[in-house]
């Protein structure tokens, strides 16, 4: 990596940044295959993409059985580490919780009402790998918020993740089924024989997974299209940065097309993060992922001409996880509206809330932050309005109403009104 001036950055450069690319484009036709394959053919699609995409090859997708008890089969330590992260995610998320309620309004009695929605599908990666913190973002929530039947997809495996079961065990997932990718976003959306359809679909994935929610969306709810994991780091003198150059690689880990940019006014702040993500990547598993992860167009470390410059870049930028690192911390993010979620000071990796802070880690990228928000009770939860007015109330408003309504040559509508009034 090189730092480089954010003044010096050609369009198309800055274009690359600000416009990440998911790579949904490349696949939608494959992806919109794999859907109709299993609109048509139900479960028998899904046995026969288990063993192409999968190689795993088994009589049945329902693993629901498997949950039963399988947090008393693992390590206390783990299980400990399970349930402190259920536990911070089950309070942030019931402070989330609304009330009904009811208002005079001028002798017109009106409120609004929250109900959950009742059968909801959750995409958690895996298989034989294990993502129980995703299981927790999405299970617990849900129902926090009083969904009645929880339905998740897992990508199969000779035998899953026993850590995965127990999360899925602890967390109360109702329903557990064996299929992954396009597929599984299919099965949800549409139904097969072993997979009842639900009204919601929610969860991250990989590009497949987030081609398919974007192609279903409209027969069935989404929580949102989530790309590749991004970050952006804003930092002043103050900071430190190993602690900045620490950001930059765990995010890079994630996948190739991760996004992992540091901001800062200081060029010493930005050498000797360069040098320290050097440093950092040397030791890690996965560094052949950091590095490219880190060549792409969408990463960098960059200098700005100032502060504000900085929080400007970032407010365009809209990333998925904001971290700063400054002096005036909270004037900074003050500065700044569009963020998936932000992260303050030195001692609040972003790590903290992938797992155990209690916030959600299911949040917009690509720029999605403009306009929507994480994952939370409210994905959850649909609202209705509700008003009752007597006679009184009714002759308060009768003469507005008939006037609009006669205006729009609706007469049944004002004729409503009338009768009642006679």
């Amino acid at each position: 990596m090189d730092v480089q001036k954010l003044s010096a950055l050609s369009p198309a450069e800055l274009d690359a940044i600000h416009n990440r690319d998911t790579g949904l484009d490349a696949i939608r036709n494959d992806v919109r295959d794999i859907i109709n394959q299993v609109r048509t053919d139900g479960d028998e699609a899904l046995y026969e993409f288990n063993r192409r995409f999968d190689d795993v090859d088994s009589d049945t997708l329902v693993a629901t059985d498997a949950i039963s008890g399988a947090a008393d089969v693992i390590d206390e330590d783990v299980r400990y580490a399970l349930e402190v992260a259920i536990d911070r995610v089950r309070a942030f998320h019931e402070r989330q919780r609304r009330d009904d309620w009811t208002d005079d309004f001028e002798g017109l009695t009106l409120g609004r009402q929250f109900r959950p929605i009742e059968r909801v599908g959750a995409y958690v990666p895996g298989g034989s790998a294990a993502y129980p913190s995703t299981v927790i973002m999405t299970v617990v929530p849900a129902k926090v918020a009083g969904v009645e039947e929880v339905a998740v997809v897992t990508p199969p495996a000779d035998e899953i993740n026993p850590v995965t079961l127990a999360a899925l065990d602890l967390a109360g997932a109702d329903e557990v089924y064996t299929v992954g990718g396009a597929q599984a976003i299919a099965a949800l959306a549409y139904g097969t024989d072993s997979i009842p359809p639900v009204e919601k679909i929610v969860g991250p994935g990989n590009r497949w997974v987030a081609a398919a929610k974007a192609d279903v969306r409209g027969d069935v709810a989404i929580d949102m299209i989530a790309g590749p994991t991004e970050v952006l780091i804003l930092a002043d003198e103050t900071a430190t940065p190993k602690y900045v150059a620490a950001e930059l690689v765990a995010q890079a880990e994630h996948d190739p097309h991760s996004s992992a940019v540091a901001v800062t006014p200081d060029e010493t702040v930005a050498e000797a993060v360069v040098d320290e993500v050097d440093r950092q990547i040397s030791d890690l598993d996965r560094s052949d992922t950091i590095r490219e992860a880190l060549a792409n167009d969408s990463s960098g470390v960059f200098l700005a001409d100032s502060m504000t410059d900085a929080t400007t870049f970032a407010e365009s930028y809209a990333v998925e996880h904001l971290v700063v690192q400054t002096a005036n911390q909270k004037e900074v993010v003050d500065a700044i509206d569009s963020a998936g979620s932000v992260f303050m000071g030195e001692y609040s990796p972003v790590a903290v809330g992938d797992y155990a802070s209690g916030t959600n880690h299911v949040l917009p990228t690509s720029g999605a932050a403009r306009t929507t928000g994480g994952l939370s009770i409210d994905t959850f939860v649909r609202s209705r309005t509700v008003q009752e007015l007597d006679r009184e109330g009714l002759e308060s408003i009768s003469e507005a109403v008939v006037t609009l309504a006669e205006l729009e040559g609706l007469d049944a509508h004002a004729e409503s009104v009338r009768t009642r009034l006679e």
